[in-house]
């Protein structure tokens, strides 16, 4: 088959790299492809299986091996040229005899120095700017700790057509159905980490673990500032593949937090805000520990918090068609009164699709939306 055009290379390329989300952090996922540029025939491709693990362009020109040389090279994101856990990137490419690379997108980060303009400088050919709105989107979470110096936020709820979560008794099983909620399992196994507070924890005694897919559990965050839960609830059960951390005020006593390291569960001290954790504060402590992803899972006067602080950048909500009309029903955004419709938060890019029985509704807010069109497609 003849040549076809670099977009469609680049999302063979970004198929690949799904492969390997949720297992790379704190390295972003990348996929990469060798084609042959006289029949179009991919001959090989590769991903980013794990941090420490050989990076997506080597791994594609291993499986090339010798049919590499005068190829084309389609990979989702800059290609390093510095010695971290892995060799360079670039190092490989020119020893394989690649004839063209092709990017989605630059690498913002300061220790990639500027792969391309090696590549070019060596003369290869290059090009960048291909799918870079897909290939941002895929790379998100890396993006938002090398350009923001904090964690990429999302929050996901379940709610009636009405904007209610549960009803006044606080009984929510199951508002969303199956194809919600295994949506919400996937989403699980692609961040480092969820969050859900101690109201949530006390309602419905979850694992908060990835189960209706496969993939790993993520890293479990419950916030009760004075620590009041029982460490006996499922979240505090530990194990290899189960960690929890728990997050509590300065002033907690040891005395109350000694039955949770005695299961294995970690303790992080926040300072408070009028009894509450700070969430600024937790989200600096999650960047520091390596976490580039927060999944926030809680109830209304959560996710609402994180609406308050301005924390949140993407939106997931899965709209079940059904009426609670509970005059108290728990709303899923409790974050603060207001005078005037401007002050509400916009989302952009949204969309909606059927999910089942329910409706998926997707968008980002100003600060996601900011991040996702950060100029990153230029030499």
């Amino acid at each position: 088959m003849p040549l076809k055009s670099d977009e469609f290379y680049i999302l063979k390329a970004i198929k690949a790299a799904h492969k390997g989300l949720g297992k790379t952090s704190p390295n972003p996922p990348v996929g990469a492809v060798v084609v042959d540029p006289q029949s179009g025939e991919i001959i090989a491709k590769g991903y980013h299986r794990a941090y420490g693990k050989p990076h997506a362009e080597r791994e594609a020109l291993a499986k090339a091996g010798k049919r590499a040389r005068g190829a084309f090279l389609y990979v989702t994101l800059e290609p390093c040229c510095h010695y971290g856990k892995t060799p360079p990137c670039t190092e490989a490419i020119l020893e394989a005899g690649i004839k063209r690379v092709v990017c989605g997108i630059r690498d913002p980060n300061p220790i990639a120095c500027n792969g391309l303009n090696l590549l070019k400088e060596k003369g290869v050919d290059v090009k960048v700017g291909v799918c870079s709105s897909e290939v941002k989107y895929l790379t998100r979470f890396f993006l938002s700790k090398i350009l923001r110096g904090r964690p990429w936020i999302i929050v996901k709820s379940a709610q009636s057509l009405d904007g209610r979560i549960a009803v006044s008794s606080g009984d929510s099983k199951w508002i969303s159905g199956e194809k919600a909620l295994k949506f919400s399992h996937k989403l699980r196994a692609q961040v480092d980490a969820i969050v859900v507070g101690k109201k949530t924890v006390l309602a419905d005694n979850p694992e908060l673990t990835t189960r209706f897919v496969k993939g790993k559990n993520p890293l479990r965050i419950i916030l009760d500032s004075k620590v009041s839960l029982d460490p006996d609830l499922k979240v505090f059960e530990v194990s290899r593949d189960k960690r929890t951390i728990l997050v509590c005020g300065e002033e907690v006593p040891e005395e109350k937090i000694q039955p949770f390291l005695k299961r294995g569960v970690e303790i992080w001290k926040i300072p408070l805000i009028e009894g509450k954790i700070n969430l600024k504060a937790f989200v600096e402590k999650a960047l520091k520990e390596n976490i580039l992803s927060i999944l926030v899972e809680g109830g209304g006067n959560l996710q609402g918090a994180f609406l308050r602080e301005g924390l949140i950048d993407e939106v997931f909500v899965a709209i079940a068609p059904m009426l609670i009309g509970d005059s108290e029903g728990i709303f899923s955004f409790s974050a603060r009164p207001l005078k005037t419709l401007s002050q509400a938060t916009k989302l952009y890019n949204s969309t909606i699709k059927k999910l089942g029985k329910d409706f998926l509704f997707h968008g980002f807010t100003q600060e996601g939306y900011k991040l996702l069109n950060t100029p990153l497609e230029s030499l």
